[in-house]
C-alpha cells in the first residue's frame, strides 16, 4: 500500500510481524496477559493509595502517579500493537498515528521526570530526615508532580508538532509495529535536521539530565545509610530504595536496548524489546 511520489500520504502501514504471521497470535497473547497484569496491579495501588489515609504520603503520592502513567503509557500502544496482530487491518490514519506519538512521547518523557523526582523524596527522606516534613510538604509535591506531566506533554507537543509539519510522500510503509517516532520521520521526503536535533535535546534533558541526577542522589544517599550505626536502620533504607532503583534500571535499560544499539531490520527483535518494556511496567505493580 503505497502512494505515489506526487500525493501527499494519509495512512501508514505497519507492518508489524507480516514476514511471522505464526508468532503474532502467540505474541498478542503474551502481551495482553502483561498488559492486564499491568492494569490491574496499578489499578489496585491507585486505588489502596487514594483510599486509605494513611498512605497519603508524598511517596505514595508519587507512586500512584507513576502507576496511572505506567497505565496510559501502555494503553498508547498495547491496544494498537494487539490490533496489528490479531485483524488482517495493518493501516492507521495519520491523525492517529500522530495521538499515538504524543501520548507515547509525553509518558515516556514524563516518566524520566518522575524518576527523579521520586529519587529526590527518598534523598530527603534519608539524608535530611528531621527536614522531610517541611521540604516534602503537600505545597512542595504536587507541584513537583504536575510539573513532571506538563514537561513531558510540552516535550512531545514540540516534538510532533516539527514532525506533522514534514511532508510525506512515497512509502508508507513503517517498518514497526507502532507509530515509533524515528521510524516515521525516516519516511519523510525532507530535511529532518531539524527534528534530530530538537530529539537530541529532548533527550539530554530528559534522559540525560534526570540519569545523572539520580546517580549523585544515590550517591549521597548510599553514603548516608552505610553511616547509619545499626544494621536494621541500613536494612530499613535499603528497602525503601529498592523498589525504585529497580525500576529506574529496568525503564532506562529498556530504553538504552531500544535506541543505544544499531536497529535490526527485522520487526521480531522490536516485539521482544517491547516485551521488555512491559515487563519493566509491570515490575512497578510488584
Amino acid at each position: 500500500m503505497e502512494v505515489s511520489n506526487q500525493s501527499s500520504v494519509i495512512e501508514f502501514v505497519l507492518l508489524g510481524l507480516s514476514a511471522h504471521p505464526k508468532l503474532e497470535k502467540m505474541f498478542s497473547v503474551l502481551i495482553l496477559l502483561m498488559y492486564l497484569v499491568i492494569l490491574l496491579g496499578n489499578g489496585v495501588l491507585i486505588l489502596v493509595t487514594v483510599s486509605d489515609c494513611c498512605l497519603h504520603t508524598p511517596m505514595y503520592f508519587f507512586l500512584g502517579n507513576l502507576s496511572f502513567l505506567d497505565i496510559c503509557y501502555t494503553t498508547s500502544s498495547v491496544p494498537l500493537v494487539l490490533d496489528g496482530f490479531l485483524t488482517p487491518r495493518k493501516t492507521i490514519s495519520f491523525s492517529g498515528c500522530a495521538v499515538q506519538m504524543f501520548l507515547s512521547f509525553a509518558m515516556g518523557a514524563t516518566e524520566c521526570v518522575l524518576l527523579g523526582m521520586m529519587v529526590f523524596d527518598h534523598y530527603v527522606a534519608i539524608c535530611n530526615p528531621l527536614r522531610y516534613p517541611v521540604v516534602m510538604s503537600k505545597a512542595a509535591y504536587v507541584p513537583m508532580a504536575a510539573s513532571s506531566w506538563v514537561a513531558g506533554g510540552a516535550n512531545s507537543l514540540v516534538q510532533i508538532s516539527l514532525a506533522v509539519q514534514l511532508p510525506f510522500c512515497g512509502d508508507n510503509v513503517i517498518n514497526h509495529f507502532i507509530c515509533e517516532i524515528l521510524a516515521v520521520l525516516k519516511l519523510a521526503c525532507a530535511d529532518i535536521s531539524i527534528n534530530v536535533i530538537s530529539m537530541g535535546v529532548a533527550n539530554v534533558i530528559f534522559l540525560g539530565v534526570p540519569v545523572l541526577f539520580i546517580f549523585v542522589s544515590y550517591i549521597f544517599i548510599l553514603t548516608t545509610i552505610l553511616k547509619i550505626p545499626s544494621a536494621e536502620g541500613r536494612k530499613k533504607a535499603f528497602s525503601t530504595c529498592s523498589a525504585h532503583v529497580t525500576v529506574v534500571i529496568i525503564f532506562y535499560g529498556t530504553i538504552l536496548s531500544m535506541y543505544g544499539k544499531p536497529k535490526s531490520k527485522d520487526p521480531l527483535a522490536d516485539v521482544k524489546t517491547a516485551v521488555r518494556s512491559l515487563v519493566a511496567q509491570k515490575c512497578l505493580t510488584q
